[in-house]
């Protein structure tokens, strides 16, 4: 247990650590127009700030947030596991609770499975797997998102300025892994349930990892059975990264003073989806300093001032405590049942890491007793 915790305490020294040493590279950076001209302008100037786009940022982003609540509730339905929409918006805010503070982005994963797993004994593994392709649907649908409207934008001349080039290399990127995913996607069509199913015998013999890949490709085949409830939580994916990429160019313009050119909104729907998978690195929690990081770097690739896409993503930070916050009431309300459904299916309680998604407990005889 205290390793455990002084591992935690470490990742959120790194992750602050390195927050804080983004915000000093751009905190007066060569060239001006740094964190500093901001500070001074908003915080001892008093100039005001742009509430209009921040209020908008809370609403769109809350209207995201609850879309991706219900594409679980979606995938969870398509296996036949009894759920209510109810608890599938009251534990997608626990989840989301869990994986802004806490570190590793896994712990509200755990209380969903284990939630479900409680609920339907003798089905964990669907339980599981539902969390899991919820999680692959959601960045496989980021990588369509940025091809697809990528590919419109890039057709209709809208890929213009300075970054054209670099726009048109990330649609290339995505375009590729969508051709070959799908590809994979269909030829999986053609497998037979037998093959599937010795196909994940053998990935259990795999050392540390080998229940959570197994787990991971029966809920892959299970779910390729199962076409209609992907292609719908495809589109409520997509609906929602709309939301999150409005959300994130609200914020930044929040601060923004209209000096410093910043990105388009065109050009936002290219960057965003990949600052979204560079925030999710499982070593900072809710993504602490790499998502700025990250932001900071994907502005300077479209020749935008760094500085402006740490100052979007800290705004963004903002959003998401505050939502983050709001969702944790949920969870105090729900907090012994949580924590008796987490004990009773094996694993611990979030904040601590594990190779199977249900803890260290779930041993590979329940995982296939629970297939059968």
């Amino acid at each position: 247990m205290k390793k455990r915790t002084l591992f935690n305490l470490l990742k959120y020294a790194l992750a602050f650590g390195l927050l804080g040493w983004v915000v000093w590279k751009n905190w007066e950076p060569e060239g001006g127009h740094g964190l500093h001209e901001v500070w001074q302008r908003h915080f001892e100037q008093g100039e005001p700030v742009h509430w209009g786009f921040f209020a908008v940022a809370v609403g769109i982003y809350l209207s995201a947030l609850l879309i991706s609540f219900v594409r679980w509730f979606v995938l969870v339905r398509a296996v036949d596991l009894p759920f209510k929409p109810v608890d599938g918006v009251r534990l997608g805010a626990v989840g989301f609770f869990f994986n802004t503070f806490l570190p590793g982005s896994v712990g509200g994963d755990i209380v969903k499975a284990a939630f479900l797993a409680h609920e339907h004994p003798g089905r964990r593994t669907k339980a599981v797997a539902t969390v899991l392709i919820d999680r692959a649907i959601a960045l496989w649908a980021l990588i369509w998102f940025v091809a697809i409207l990528g590919g419109v934008f890039w057709l209709s001349g809208m890929l213009e300025g300075d970054a054209k080039q670099q726009c048109e290399s990330i649609v290339t990127i995505a375009g590729i892994i969508v051709v070959v995913t799908l590809l994979v996607w269909t030829l999986l069509g053609f497998l037979p349930p037998h093959r599937a199913e010795r196909f994940a015998g053998r990935l259990l013999n795999l050392p540390k990892v080998g229940v959570a890949a197994a787990e991971f490709w029966r809920a892959v085949w299970m779910y390729r059975c199962r076409q209609k409830s992907v292609a719908l939580a495809m589109l409520l994916s997509w609906t929602g990264h709309v939301g999150f990429v409005l959300a994130f160019y609200c914020c930044a313009n929040t601060l923004w003073d209209g000096v410093e050119p910043i990105p388009t909104l065109t050009q936002h729907f290219l960057i965003v989806p990949i600052g979204l998978v560079i925030q999710a690195i499982p070593l900072f929690p809710g993504g602490v300093g790499v998502g700025e990081l990250g932001f900071g770097g994907l502005y300077g690739l479209l020749n935008a001032s760094k500085s402006l896409g740490v100052l979007g993503s800290l705004v963004q930070r903002v959003v998401c405590w505050m939502l983050g916050l709001l969702c944790g009431l949920v969870y105090l309300g729900m907090r012994s049942q949580l924590q008796a459904d987490v004990r009773e299916t094996g694993g611990d309680f979030p904040g601590a890491t594990s190779h199977s998604p249900l803890g260290p407990g779930t041993s590979q005889r329940e995982t296939s007793a629970a297939t059968k």
